[in-house]
């Protein structure tokens, strides 16, 4: 039997589609469902949060880095066992990628998009400020616009008063919408935030799980359970994801590992930018994965490879550049042709200096917080052979900082893209380290998972041989 879906979208960003989601994933939960939650797009944040409301990790769907053929079957993989999934949207429903040159009817990468791939009917969060008997005419545009969306119903977010519930309630009954519920202005459930968006659960600790409770009960006590677990639908049966199978796909170069070589994986509070289906690619491909935290952990003395994902690193460059010994070890290990994937904070570890903090000294670079947020979707190229992929070979990727290279040596470029202000060359790609600003989603590239694994064994190899 197929988990049945419901996706939380909203009209714009900022209409409180998190605090929602999570609070219904923790109420649902709690009500005796099997609840699986998912994120829709590149966000790494949300997905923390979704994880304590269900106590099993919240996962991502990205049609533009992963590819519309695989939602569905990662949708399935991550919600086996579990009878309701709750999915939170991006952004505005019907907002997604940007592409002038190649419009289509639903935005790639947008909630509407995904909803259309599950078949799940769209609750819509409406920020209840400075709305009232109008609010009809914004649900029937919702309505109406895209045939192959269902909108099921709404639920009033931030409401003043029972009065102005009341106004809100005749006007969604104007157009046919159910109201699942209205949550009042509560100002305290905020969760603290910085120039990427919240503080992620992992850095907040004790207060995270304070701040999910409470979503928790305030979902509990203003919305009607019952009738959105009625409400969910769609995800018709099929195959589901198989990180195995995934490899098994790949072009026939890379056979499952031999003796599970081991790949240290940074993490900790600093770098919990990442996806699932990543630790479970690199299983499926022959690995052992082992995680430690940068700040004050060992680099594993068995490691025969180091993943350095996403995260804050300029939050914590003091408590990362007192670790020297750690620091010293990473150096060493990628001098002598330890295969190394960093990823964006991963970039920054590798450079010669943070923000006047000493890093691992990797790259001939260093690195400092900017004034600009960079983001948005690139379709990249790879410059250069590396440990992940080939020269030449195309990646979907994610750009997602505040952070820049001040000064830059002679590293080669990983990757290369036209941007809005023409040609761009990105990252570093040297001996066997592939270092970048750009987040890429595993699921979407097997072969480069697999062939990472096999630069391991490799690599491990010839250290015993030495």
């Amino acid at each position: 039997m197929s988990t049945r879906a419901l996706v939380i979208a909203a009209p714009a960003s900022g209409s409180g589609k998190t605090t929602l989601a999570t609070g219904l994933i923790g109420a649902l939960r709690r009500a005796g469902h099997r609840v699986a939650p998912f994120k829709v797009g590149p966000d790494y944040i949300d997905p923390g949060y979704h994880a304590l409301a269900a106590g099993r990790p919240g996962r991502n769907l990205d049609p533009v880095l992963v590819g519309a053929d695989r939602v569905l079957p990662l949708y399935r993989h991550g919600s086996a066992g579990c009878d309701l999934a709750v999915v939170e949207g991006v952004m505005g429903l019907f907002d997604g990628r940007i592409d002038r040159d190649n419009p289509a009817p639903v935005a790639e990468g947008s909630t509407a998009q995904v909803a259309a791939l599950l078949g799940a009917p769209v609750v819509l969060v409406v920020d209840a400020r400075g709305h009232s008997q109008s609010l009809a005419a914004l649900l029937h545009g919702f309505a109406t616009f895209d045939s192959g969306i269902r909108l099921g119903g709404v639920i009033l977010n931030r409401v003043g008063s029972a009065r102005h519930e009341q106004v809100l309630r005749e006007a969604c009954a104007r157009v046919g919408l159910p109201v699942l519920g209205a949550l009042p202005r509560m100002g305290e459930l905020s969760v603290p935030a910085r120039h990427l968006g919240l503080v992620p659960a992992a850095e907040h600790g004790s207060a995270a799980h304070a701040a999910v409770e409470a979503m928790t009960e305030l979902v509990a006590a203003n919305i009607d359970l019952d009738a959105v677990a009625r409400m969910a639908g769609g995800s018709a049966g099929g195959a589901a994801w198989d990180p195995v199978a995934e490899l098994a796909a790949t072009n026939g170069e890379l056979d499952r590992a031999a003796g599970q070589p081991v790949v240290a994986v940074a993490g900790g509070p600093v770098f919990t930018f990442g996806y699932a289906e990543h630790r479970e690619l690199l299983e499926a491909a022959g690995a052992r994965v082992a995680v430690f935290d940068p700040r004050t952990g060992r680099l594993p003395a068995d490691a025969a490879a180091l993943v350095i994902p996403g995260g804050f690193p300029e939050e914590h460059a003091a408590d990362l550049a007192a670790n020297t010994l750690l620091l010293g070890a990473v150096a060493e290990a990628a001098a002598a042709g330890l295969p190394v994937h960093a990823e964006c904070a991963g970039l920054l570890y590798l450079t010669r200096e943070l923000d006047g903090h000493r890093m691992a000294g990797v790259l001939d670079a260093t690195a400092a917080f900017g004034p600009r947020l960079t983001l948005g979707y690139r379709d990249a190229v790879a410059l250069t052979d590396s440990v992940l992929w080939r020269a030449g070979e195309r990646v979907r990727g994610h750009e997602f900082h505040r952070t820049r290279l001040v000064t830059t040596g002679s590293n080669d470029p990983a990757w290369g893209w036209h941007g809005a202000d023409g040609p761009a060359r990105e990252g570093a790609a040297l001996h066997r380290v592939h270092a970048s600003y750009l987040h890429t989603h595993p699921a979407g590239n097997p072969t480069a998972i697999a062939r990472f694994v096999a630069a391991a064994v490799e690599y491990g190899a010839a250290r015993v041989d030495a």
